[in-house]
């Protein structure tokens, strides 16, 4: 780099930040120069924003960074501007996730038998495919308001992402019709306050929908004894507190408590499905309240505080790179919680080969501000609320 362009960038930096030492870069490094110093004022993200655009000139980005409890600010060449992929790939894959989730709402209005194959069901249910519609509708619209939750949030906030991309996987490979749906960052936040609020726009906008949703469906549904064998869909507080506030009962209801007090007993019950319900009284839940249910999993997946889950995204804009620190805790919980449903280990499994890296932003010296600490802490809460840790319970 010439003597000139050094001096001009210097003065660029120095107008927001008060150098101590310099160190050029080059290739091998990945940067241009570092300096390394503090910031004159304590605004961080207007400074961010200052250096940003009097650097795009020079086509160079700020990296902000704290090393070592010092601040230093990288000056990297800027990256070329990303491609989002066409939108009618988007449309294609909802087009396609919309007929599986039909097909599957299809298949559980289904009135033959339960003898019948697996063949004339889906037979059926393509002649009627319109009949899981109420289904359909429903899990795709708290899908499509968690998504765009996250889509119109990053936005707001000029950051790069793709539209949704929703996954198509048709029952009985899967029992909601679909894997769910993703967006991708492009390019990094700008700093910890946007990548907290993309973070938290999914979830929250989807339980917008998803809690009406789960208590009209509750609503259609009906109460029944629970005999022979089957499947449960699995107990979160909140799911806990909606089936109370529907029908004015703790659900399943035990036949008996055995002598343990109720807390205990509901404790134990939410974490280990034990003791079976059989025999209990239990909603028979109809298809809408099922997809209601599927938002609340959904929710508490993503709200799992690893990588570039949502939960991944709150945790690193609260405690940054300290944020990895979480990971072996959240490994020995799900390995722990593998010993009551063993899909716990498959999504250890895969966390740790995808989850362990986080999105890291451009500016990691801006620090959220109280208002979205105390929206963290929300956060928690309703990831405590929402987490079913034995989401399918086996009875009989």
């Amino acid at each position: 780099m010439h003597l000139l362009e050094t001096e001009i960038l210097n003065n660029i930096i120095a107008s927001v930040f008060k150098t101590e030492s310099i160190t050029l870069g080059d290739t091998k490094r990945g940067y241009v120069v570092r300096y390394q110093g503090h910031l004159l004022g304590d605004d961080s993200a207007t400074a961010y924003d200052q250096l940003s655009e009097s650097l795009s000139p020079h086509s160079l980005t700020p990296l902000f960074h704290i090393e070592n409890d010092q601040q230093v600010i990288f000056l990297v060449h800027e990256a070329e501007p990303p491609e989002l992929p066409k939108a009618s790939k988007n449309i294609l894959f909802f087009l396609a996730t919309l007929l599986s989730v039909l097909f599957t709402g299809a298949i559980f209005e289904s009135n033959l038998p339960e003898t019948a194959t697996l063949g004339v069901l889906a037979k059926d249910a393509l002649i009627h495919i319109w009949r899981g519609a109420p289904f359909a509708i429903s899990l795709l619209s708290i899908l499509l308001a968690h998504e765009f939750g996250h889509y119109l949030v990053g936005r707001y906030h000029k950051t790069k992402v793709t539209l949704p991309f929703f996954l198509p996987l048709p029952y009985p490979l899967s029992i909601l019709g679909t894997l769910g749906a993703f967006i991708q960052m492009k390019e990094r936040p700008k700093n910890k306050r946007v990548l907290f609020d993309i973070g938290i726009a999914g979830p929250l906008a989807g339980l917008v929908v998803a809690i009406p949703v789960l208590l009209y469906g509750l609503s259609l549904s009906e109460l029944a004894p629970l005999t022979g064998t089957g499947m449960l869909e699995g107990n979160s507080i909140l799911y806990l507190l909606s089936k109370y506030a529907v029908f004015g009962k703790w659900l399943p209801e035990p036949t008996s408590y055995q002598g343990v007090p109720p807390f205990l007993y509901w404790l134990r019950y939410l974490f280990t499905s034990f003791p079976s319900p059989l025999g209990g009284l239990d909603v028979q839940v109809h298809n809408i309240a099922w997809a209601g249910w599927a938002g609340l999993l959904v929710t508490s997946l993503n709200l799992i505080p690893m990588g570039t889950l949502d939960g991944g995204h709150i945790l690193y804009s609260v405690f940054g790179k300290k944020a990895s620190k979480v990971a072996p805790f959240i490994f020995a919980a799900l390995i722990l919680l593998g010993t009551a449903w063993q899909g716990w280990w498959l999504w250890a499994f895969m966390l740790f080969f995808l989850g362990r890296r986080h999105a890291e932003p451009l500016d990691q010296i801006t620090e959220l501000d109280p208002l979205r600490r105390k929206i963290a802490i929300f956060m928690l809460i309703v990831f405590i609320l929402v987490f079913i840790p034995v989401p399918l319970v086996i009875y009989g």
